[in-house]
């Protein structure tokens, strides 16, 4: 009896994190619906096209400003916006770039510290999809009062051609959907780790 209910339990449990996964997979593929105005874009770094992203919505002017958190501590802005293909001189004075965060949980403290001293309420996040709900669970945690206007970027390697079939890229979203939860019960700050 005892061994039935255990493997109810189990199976209940297995369920439930499989609905969480399906509802992750549809989270991530939301597209940036929200055009509105925000007080700044902030860029989370670590994949492809965030930077350039976070540059273009600047020139499109959904904010007057832009935060980049998480940049090698030699990079600077010359170096971005000519990986980007950006003028550096359009770009001076508009933009900030943050050296202290090495982790999705320390962007969301160097964003938080940023944000406060500079009184901004509304922020355009810009990251990959995959790892859009973790970093918004983390800037939720650190700074509930900030209202996320999510803006996902689709790394190449998920909008590809034959992207669904790629054993690789389940692993990247069954991983992202692991450090979610993580997030969302607050372990991070004990996990430490990498951005995504």
């Amino acid at each position: 009896m005892m061994a039935r209910r255990l493997w109810l339990l189990a199976l209940a449990l297995l369920l439930l994190w499989l609905g969480g996964f399906g509802w992750f997979l549809r989270a991530v593929q939301e597209d940036a619906a929200d055009n509105s105005a925000t007080d700044a874009i902030v860029v989370l770094t670590g994949g492809a096209e965030r930077v350039e992203t976070g540059f273009r919505l600047l020139e499109e002017g959904l904010a007057p400003r832009l935060f980049i958190s998480g940049v090698h501590p030699d990079a600077r802005l010359a170096d971005l916006a000519r990986g980007a293909g950006a003028d550096p001189a359009r770009l001076a004075g508009r933009v900030e770039l943050g050296h202290a965060a090495a982790s999705t949980r320390g962007n969301a403290v160097e964003i938080a510290a940023w944000a406060r001293t500079r009184d901004i309420t509304t922020i355009r996040l810009v990251t990959a999809g995959y790892h859009m709900p973790r970093a918004r669970s983390e800037l939720r945690r650190t700074m509930p009062e900030l209202r996320v206007v999510p803006h996902s970027v689709t790394p190449p390697r998920l909008r590809d051609e034959g992207a669904f079939w790629r054993p690789r890229n389940w692993g990247l979203l069954l991983s992202e959907y692991c450090k979610f939860l993580g997030a969302e019960a607050g372990l991070s700050r004990f996990l430490g780790g990498r951005r995504t």
